[in-house]
Parts: structure tokens; sequence; C-alpha cells
């Protein structure tokens, strides 16, 4: 069963199981997302491109790294979660 489109600014307002079906739904991208998905995924390579190349290879440029992409997936949630489609 489809979950019902909710507003963003309501997403404080939904019961557990409410969020819980709204984050494991599929969200189809729309307008310019896509786009928006590719500018952070470039940046964020950069980004740990620049991690390797100021930081000596260890458990802490790893887990800097794991943040980038953690703060990508992170930011990609929010766009595919939370935008209202138009």
């Amino acid at each position: 069963m489809e979950p019902e489109p909710m507003e963003p600014s309501d997403a404080l307002q939904w019961n557990p199981y409410e969020q819980i079906d709204h984050l494991f739904t599929y969200h189809p991208p729309h307008g310019d997302q896509i786009e928006r998905y590719l500018k952070l995924r470039e940046a964020a390579k950069a980004f740990a491109h620049c991690i390797v190349d100021c930081t000596p290879s260890c458990a802490d440029q790893s887990a800097a790294i794991r943040k980038v992409r953690e703060a990508v997936m992170t930011a990609n949630a929010g766009i595919a979660c939370y935008e209202v489609k138009e």
C-alpha cells in the first residue's frame, strides 16, 4: 500500500509508522533533483580527494571519507523524501 503524500513541514508530526512508511518508500526523482544529486556527489568527490591529498592514510582518513559519503546520502534523502512534487 502506497503511503499518503505528506508535506515536509509536517514530518515532525508524523507517527513513527508513517515516518517508516515514508522513509522506506521509493521516491522517484522529479524536476531538477537528478542534477542536484549529481552536484552534491561531485562536490563530495572533490572534498574526498582533498581529504586523501591532505591527510595520511589511516583510520581517521577512512572515517572522514565515510562521513562525507554519509553526508551525501543524508542530503540526497532530504531531497528525495521531503520535497513536494510540483
